[in-house]
């Protein structure tokens, strides 16, 4: 997928023409068309990418991840083992070491899987938030 493609996606995710990002971030009209065609200055690159909330390769398509601090596949496994220990009840190095798994047997099937994926989602925010403070700024796009 091309950069002029990425950034069509963009626009359609959020519902505006190339026009209305083109006249938001200070370029000139049809300017974005024309890189089908021609190598933007990487400045114009930035400035969309800004706008977007992406990094510039994800916009030239170097990596399908939009920021540096996107969680990737190991991640995810990651928060999953994590998660099936404390489900378990096992002495994990986190928020839920003091948990005793035993209270998920005292729930209703609702309040438990509700329990669980707060649990996720708390595990997925701590990670991208740790990604996002501690990843060395040489490595952030």
């Amino acid at each position: 997928m091309g950069l002029v493609e990425r950034i069509k996606n963009l626009c359609n995710e959020r519902k505006i023409t190339f026009a209305e990002v083109e006249r938001k971030v200070g370029i000139s009209n049809g300017q974005i068309r024309r890189w089908d065609t021609s190598s933007p200055k990487i400045e114009n690159v930035e400035k969309v990418a800004n706008y977007f909330d992406v990094s510039t390769d994800y916009l030239l398509g170097r990596t399908d991840k939009r920021r540096y601090y996107d969680l990737t596949e190991k991640d995810e496994l990651s928060i999953q083992r994590e998660l099936k220990k404390a489900i378990k009840g096992e002495d994990v190095d986190n928020a839920f070491a003091a948990f005793d798994g035993r209270i998920l047997d005292e729930l209703n099937e609702e309040d438990r899987e509700l329990l669980i994926a707060s649990w996720e989602n708390t595990l997925r925010l701590t990670k991208r938030m740790a990604k996002q403070k501690f990843t060395p700024n040489k490595y952030r796009d």
